[in-house]
């Protein structure tokens, strides 16, 4: 495989941190690596395959050298300023953050479930976000088969999913101390409420995953709602998934489906308390599916929980995957 130079923009967060950790991981192959981060972290040194590496602010002039792709993961504002920037420069950025993912110009990938959208890349692939990327891998697999008439999202989401302010807001009620970066105390608790409130009562985090859905399955006739919810968790976003199918299905159909199919592993053995948890996926760049039971309550209907790694497989992981992916038709 081709060796590329990769610039990672947002190096120094719990993300880009992982990203080096990834792609380290997966034997990434990697020519000249480049790290960027805001003027404050400016200097600070990170480790990547036994080499250290100092951190420069990102400016305008960053992306003036020989960079392939960018991995970006430091917040829409700066997503919405420097990728066209890096684009420009020829490079190919796939963006972490919100800034791009309902532009109908930019293709918004996860490559269990639309590799093909990559093609049509203008410089810019979006990232979804963590909880739609897991819940979207096995609901694919089902749409294709059954067709999703509707469904029903519920988030269990940990704090990592707001950076380094949420793991302190938790580990700081748990010692007794002020919590900054949520409204409320999240240690003992949980804060139905991720992001701002929008008009319709819905928080972007919400409609974030009700349209990412739609425009990731290429769907826009599945009826689709959420509730998003903080928990204290650290690691490992979980999804109680309520899907009502047009077509009637066989619930083993269901599970074969899922257990042969791409970066899903199935566990779920009510005999022996077994089912996906935060605390055993975390790590791991899998989707983990369990609790997958008919819904009695409707015609062609199930329940399933779904949890994942929302830094790796929610994040990182899935960055990567789509840049191994580009690196095939690099040149």
């Amino acid at each position: 495989m081709k060796k590329v130079n990769i610039a990672i923009v947002g190096a120094t967060g719990i993300v880009g941190r992982t990203f080096l950790k990834v792609l380290e991981e997966r034997k990434f192959p990697i020519e000249n690596l480049y790290l960027f981060s805001s003027a404050k972290s400016k200097g600070c040194k990170l480790t990547f395959r036994g080499k250290e590496y100092e951190v420069e602010a990102l400016t305008e002039e960053s992306f003036n050298r020989d960079i392939d792709i960018a991995l970006f993961s430091a917040g829409g504002a700066v997503s919405k300023k420097f990728a066209p920037i890096a684009r420009d420069n020829g490079v190919i950025v796939v963006d972490n953050s919100s800034a791009w993912r309902m532009d109908k110009d930019i293709p918004l990938v996860i490559p269990e479930v639309n590799p093909e959208d990559i093609k049509w890349n203008n410089g810019i692939i979006a990232n979804p976000n963590c909880s739609t990327i897991q819940s979207v891998v096995p609901l694919k697999v089902l749409h294709d088969v059954f067709k999703i008439k509707r469904i029903i999202f519920s988030t269990y989401q940990a704090v990592s999913g707001s950076g380094m302010g949420g793991i302190n807001d938790l580990e700081n009620g748990i010692n007794g101390g002020k919590h900054k970066k949520y409204p409320h105390q999240i240690a003992y608790n949980c804060i139905p409420h991720i992001d701002d409130f929008m008009e319709n009562g819905y928080t972007k985090e919400e409609m974030k995953m009700i349209d990412e859905t739609k425009k990731i399955l290429n769907d826009e006739t599945i009826k689709i709602t959420a509730t998003t919810v903080r928990v204290p968790v650290k690691y490992g976003h979980s999804v109680s998934i309520n899907i009502e199918f047009e077509n009637p299905f066989e619930l083993e159909e269901v599970f074969k489906l899922l257990e042969n199919a791409d970066g899903i592993i199935v566990v779920d053995d009510i005999g022996i308390n077994e089912y996906p948890m935060p605390l055993t996926c975390s790590g791991k760049d899998e989707v983990f599916v369990g609790r997958i039971r008919r819904d009695f309550s409707v015609d062609n209907g199930i329940n399933m929980w779904v949890v994942a790694d929302n830094i790796r497989k929610g994040a990182a992981t899935n960055a990567i995957q789509i840049a191994e992916l580009l690196i095939k038709n690099l040149k």
